[in-house]
C-alpha cells in the first residue's frame, strides 16, 4: 500500500516562530498569543505570503484548542460545534476559518456573538480587502494583521532551507545551481508556495545530477495574478494610472501590458484613460482626449489582439503629454463657490 507524501511547501511549514520569514506585524501577534494576550484577527495577504504558515504556528501553540473551518466547504453549524466542546477546554476555542472572504453576509453576521462574547477567537485569512470582504460589524470585532509579498531574498532562503533540511529532498542527493535557485526566488513574484511548488517539480522531473539554469528556463514563467472585480483589479489599474501621472512610459507599458495579457476588460483600461486626458493633463494637451477616443474607435473596430496596439499607442501618448490639474482645481473651486 502506497503512503502519500505531502507536497514540499507543506513539509515546509513553520514549526518555531523563527522559521517564518518576515511579516513583523505577525510575529508580533504570535509573540503576544504565546503569551497569553489572544484577541481575534484577519490575516490579509496575498498567496504565498505566510497566512496558513502563521495559523500553524498558533496550531502547535494549542493543539488541543484549534480548529481549522474551511469557508468552502463549512458553515456556521461547524463553528456551533466547536463552541459546544469550548466547556471542555481550558480557555476559548481557536476557530481559523480559512478563505473567510467566501462566507456569506449571513455566515459572518453568524459569527458575531461567538466573536463578541468571547466564545471563540477568531483567526480568518483572505487574499481579499477585508474592507470589501468582511462585513463592518465583523470587522468592527476584530483585528487585521496585513501580510506582505516575500522578497526575493526571503524565498531564496526558504528555498535554501528546504533543499538542506527537508528529508525528503537531502536524500535524493540533488544539487540546484545557485543561480537556478535565486532565478526560483526572482520568479515566485513573492509567492513561497509558489516557490517551493516549482522547486519540487523541477527537482522530480529533470534528470540531471545538478540542475542549472538552463534546464528550467521553460518553467518560469507563471500565469499572472488577476481577477476582474477585486483586489488585483483596481491595484493593476491603479498602479498604470500612477505611472502614466508619473510620466514613465515603461512603467506604463507593463502595467497595460500586464493587464491585457491577463484579459482586462479593455473598455475599462480605455474610460481610465479618459479620465486621465482630463483629470491629469486637461487643457496641457487636450488632443489626448481624441487619442484616446480614436483608440476606443479602433479597438470597437478590430477587437483583440489586433485593437490591443491602439491601447499601448494611447498609454504611451498619455504618459508623454504634459500633466496639469489646473482645469480639475478651478472645477472644485467653481462647485465650492456654488
Amino acid at each position: 500500500m502506497s503512503t502519500h507524501t505531502p507536497p514540499l511547501a507543506h513539509r515546509l511549514r513553520p514549526r518555531v516562530l523563527d522559521e517564518l520569514l518576515g511579516q513583523e506585524e505577525a510575529r508580533v501577534f504570535i509573540r503576544d498569543f504565546e503569551g497569553g494576550r489572544r484577541r481575534s484577527v484577519i490575516l490579509w495577504g496575498p498567496p504565498g505570503s505566510g497566512k496558513t504558515s502563521v495559523a500553524s504556528l498558533i496550531r502547535e501553540m494549542c493543539p488541543d484548542g484549534f480548529f481549522p473551518v474551511s469557508a468552502v466547504t463549512s458553515g456556521i453549524q461547524d463553528i456551533r460545534r466547536v463552541t459546544e466542546k469550548a466547556a471542555s477546554l481550558p480557555s476559548a476555542p481557536i476557530v481559523f476559518i480559512d478563505e473567510i472572504h467566501r462566507f456569506t453576509r449571513v455566515q459572518q453576521d453568524a459569527l458575531l456573538p461567538f466573536v463578541e462574547r468571547g466564545s471563540i477567537i477568531l483567526i480568518g485569512a483572505t487574499t481579499e480587502n477585508p474592507s470589501f470582504s468582511v462585513t463592518a460589524p465583523l470587522l468592527s470585532r476584530v483585528g487585521v494583521i496585513v501580510l506582505h509579498q516575500l522578497s526575493p531574498e526571503h524565498i531564496d532562503l526558504l528555498l535554501q532551507r528546504a533543499l538542506t533540511q527537508d528529508e525528503i529532498l537531502t536524500g535524493q542527493g540533488r544539487r540546484i545551481s545557485d543561480a537556478c535557485r535565486q532565478a526560483i526566488a526572482r520568479a515566485a513574484d513573492g509567492d513561497a508556495r509558489a516557490a517551493l511548488n516549482l522547486l519540487e517539480y523541477a527537482l522530480s522531473s529533470i534528470a540531471s545530477e545538478t540542475i542549472e539554469l538552463s534546464d528550467i528556463e521553460g518553467l518560469l514563467e507563471r500565469p499572472l495574478y488577476h481577477d476582474k472585480s477585486g483586489e488585483s483589479h483596481y491595484d493593476l489599474i491603479s498602479a498604470f494610472h500612477k505611472a502614466v501621472r508619473a510620466s514613465d512610459t515603461d512603467a506604463s507599458l507593463y502595467w497595460l501590458g500586464r493587464m491585457l495579457e491577463a484579459g482586462e476588460d479593455r473598455l475599462f483600461i480605455l474610460r481610465r484613460m479618459l479620465r486621465i486626458a482630463s483629470e491629469d493633463i486637461g487643457l496641457a494637451e487636450p488632443h489626448a482626449l481624441r487619442v484616446v477616443l480614436a483608440s476606443r474607435d479602433t479597438f470597437t473596430t478590430l477587437g483583440s489582439p489586433e485593437g490591443d496596439l491602439s491601447l499601448y499607442q494611447a498609454a504611451v501618448y498619455l504618459a508623454c503629454a504634459p500633466k496639469s490639474n489646473a482645469l480639475l482645481l478651478l472645477a472644485l473651486w467653481v462647485l465650492g463657490r456654488a
